[in-house]
């Protein structure tokens, strides 16, 4: 009987960090120690230290890692760290981890770093009355981008929400010149 093939091409993998909220070396650090790209949403939050108030980055979902590696690279490293786990498909084949097309990480990546103030859903907080309208970026520092339209109530900014599946979804700013409706 063979042996099962191992992917070696690179893939946007989700992976789960089971390590405490105050651990020293966060998987998402270890990760990028080890040279794997890696990608974790933060968020900005203010804390005070010895009577001090400072600003700290901090992931939003403290277990949620993206990382753009091959299989084969990554087997290794999570066979030697108990705490860092694939999340796997729900209803998939047993043991089959959950792949992020690159084309969609990339624009979820640029549509966060191109953000003044992202905003963060889980899965299961996007509810059917937020989202309005799908729509594509024409122009501007998300030219390209489709999504559905954010309207928020009593509010003068739209924005665009762009969603990874069954993971994550966020929300950012738009300009009104840039919008086609689809």
């Amino acid at each position: 009987m063979e042996a099962p093939q191992i992917d070696t091409e690179k893939h946007w993998f989700a992976m789960r960090d089971l390590k405490r909220a105050n651990a020293i070396l966060p998987a998402y650090k270890q990760l990028a120690e080890a040279g794997v790209e890696v990608f974790t949403p933060m968020t900005t939050r203010f804390s005070v230290r010895n009577g001090k108030r400072i600003r700290v980055e901090e992931p939003v979902m403290r277990d949620l890692i993206f990382a753009n590696e091959s299989r084969q690279n990554l087997d290794p490293i999570v066979a030697k760290t108990p705490t860092l786990q694939y999340r796997f498909k729900r209803g998939g084949k047993q043991g089959e981890p959950i792949i992020i097309p690159t084309e969609d990480m990339t624009k979820f990546i640029g549509a966060v770093q191109n953000a003044n103030n992202p905003k963060f859903y889980s899965a299961d907080e996007i509810d059917p009355l937020m989202c309005g309208r799908k729509i594509r970026m024409v122009g501007g520092a998300l030219d390209g981008y489709e999504g559905t339209l954010q309207t928020v109530r009593g509010s003068k900014t739209k924005h665009l929400i762009i969603t990874l599946p069954s993971l994550l979804a966020v929300s950012v700013d738009i300009n009104d010149e840039f919008i086609e409706v689809l």
